[in-house]
């Protein structure tokens, strides 16, 4: 029994109030220790010893996180089922729910802030482009539940005659490549746009970086303030875009300057940026015989084309989809494609920072695995695996005995092992999900199906000409 046990009542046995605050395996990434200092920091632990403390409160709110699909009472079980004989309380679904809402957000906030940031050492190939540590900026959504108490924060959208749909949260974040760890977060209403989102980002960059970024975020401002942080940018433009060729590089990409929309000569409105244009005809042959093929320009911050040749930057550009992944994981995986069960902004808050905070424990798991086993490419680790063999652990009561030493490959980690991805990547194409109101209905016949495989021809424009016939 813990020293912080406590008894209750006339029981004949003491209730061990803090038994059932554990995350089977996990608990050596999220000890303890660790939930107590945050919880401590950010002045939500409790004036009186309770019957669901603070930090029992906390791993039950990750543990809602890894599993989704189950009800309080459901998860509390789970949490229990492995302690044996150690008596705990059994506290009803309303008793669950004020401890969440005493608790409050700021401690998953902070317990994310603390495990989030970059885990692949500079040895780490897939992780590094010429010294530089690759990281991808993207956004997507989330359904939350349509209730009064969530839509005056996240509003519906809105229709020509009703609104439709589920209120959404937008997500943005900034993903390490190869390991898809989680660098920094900011959601909020999906009325306010991936760029302001993105902002709040930027203090996580800096100058050992390369930035991979979609089209969206081709903004002038914005990318001057990435190079404030001194991080490199690669980044699709739009065909809005015409800059002109100021000097014409041996690879056929040329240097040029960009200027935001506000910018006038001579007046000192905001200020130009000097950029390198790679402009590429790419075509994607699928394996039932459809070819697609469309132009990239791609601007970059990185000047020099001998150093950094422009067919190596189109091929690095497409690592852009693992922020993609990274999302796949957290909402079908985790989520399994369900709405968020919180129902009131700061319970939606607490349980996104928890989700969070569950995928990068599980990803610093992976890469525990990878540092012990380095002929493990990680892309051959099963993220599902990953959760499946987490969410074991904690029904089973695996808890690593606290003045052990820390284990690098446990029981997740053998189940990682034995279920292993195929050796070399899959490049596929993964099939669009088909959507009732799309934002995008001039693409609703490029995308396929069904998962298929293909094969990628890239074709660099070297006279700047851009009205060029595609290739083939």
């Amino acid at each position: 029994m813990s020293e912080q046990s406590a008894s209750v009542g006339r029981c004949p046995t003491p209730l061990d109030v803090y038994a059932p605050g554990h995350l089977g395996e996990l608990t050596q990434i999220i000890d303890p220790c660790l939930v107590d200092a945050v919880v401590a920091e950010t002045a939500a632990r409790e004036q009186r010893l309770r019957l669901l403390p603070a930090r029992v409160v906390v791993y039950f709110v990750l543990a809602l996180a890894v599993f989704e699909g189950v009800s309080y009472a459901g998860v509390w079980a789970k949490l229990t089922a492995g302690l044996g004989k150690v008596v705990t309380v059994c506290p009803c679904a309303s008793s669950l729910s004020r401890a969440r809402r005493r608790l409050g957000t700021a401690p998953l906030h902070r317990l994310f802030e603390v495990l989030a940031g970059p885990v692949a050492p500079p040895a780490r190939r897939d992780s590094f482009y010429r010294g530089r540590r690759l990281v991808a900026l993207d956004g997507t959504t989330q359904c939350v539940p349509d209730d009064p108490a969530v839509t005056w924060c996240f509003p519906k959208h809105i229709g020509e005659v009703k609104e439709f749909g589920y209120p959404m949260v937008r997500l943005v974040a900034l993903v390490e490549c190869g390991t898809r760890a989680l660098l920094d977060a900011a959601f909020g209403s999906d009325r306010i746009g991936e760029l302001s989102y993105a902002h709040r980002l930027l203090t996580s960059l800096d100058a050992s970086m390369l930035l991979l970024a979609d089209a969206y975020y081709d903004a002038v401002d914005f990318l001057n303030a990435v190079s404030g942080t001194g991080a490199a940018f690669l980044l699709r433009s739009t065909r809005k875009r015409c800059p002109t060729t100021r000097h014409a590089l041996p690879d056929g990409s040329y240097l040029t300057f960009i200027r935001s929309q506000h910018y006038r000569a001579g007046r000192g409105y905001g200020r130009r940026l000097e950029v390198r244009i790679i402009e590429a005809w790419i075509t994607v042959s699928l394996e039932d015989g459809t070819r697609r093929t469309e132009l990239w320009r791609l601007i970059t911050s990185l000047l020099d084309a001998d150093q950094y040749p422009a067919q190596e930057l189109i091929e690095i550009y497409h690592r852009r989809w693992e922020a993609e992944t990274c999302y796949f994981s957290l909402k079908s995986t985790i989520l399994d494609g369900r709405i968020l069960r919180s129902r009131t902004v700061p319970g939606i808050e607490q349980e996104l920072y928890a989700l969070l905070t569950v995928y990068q424990a599980l990803i610093r798991t992976a890469d525990d695995l990878v540092f012990v086993h380095a002929e493990v490419p990680a892309h051959r680790i099963s993220f599902t695996v990953l959760l499946r063999a987490a969410a074991d652990t904690i029904v089973t009561g695996e808890l690593p005995p606290m003045t052990a030493p820390v284990t690098l490959v446990g029981s997740i980690g053998q189940a990682a092992l034995a279920n292993l991805h195929p050796p070399r990547p899959r490049h596929r194409l993964k099939a669009r999900m088909r959507k009732r109101h799309s934002k995008y209905p001039f693409t609703r016949h490029r995308h396929p199906r069904r998962c298929m495989h293909y094969k990628l021809h890239t074709a660099i424009i070297t006279d700047g000409i851009l009205d060029k016939t595609p290739p083939g």
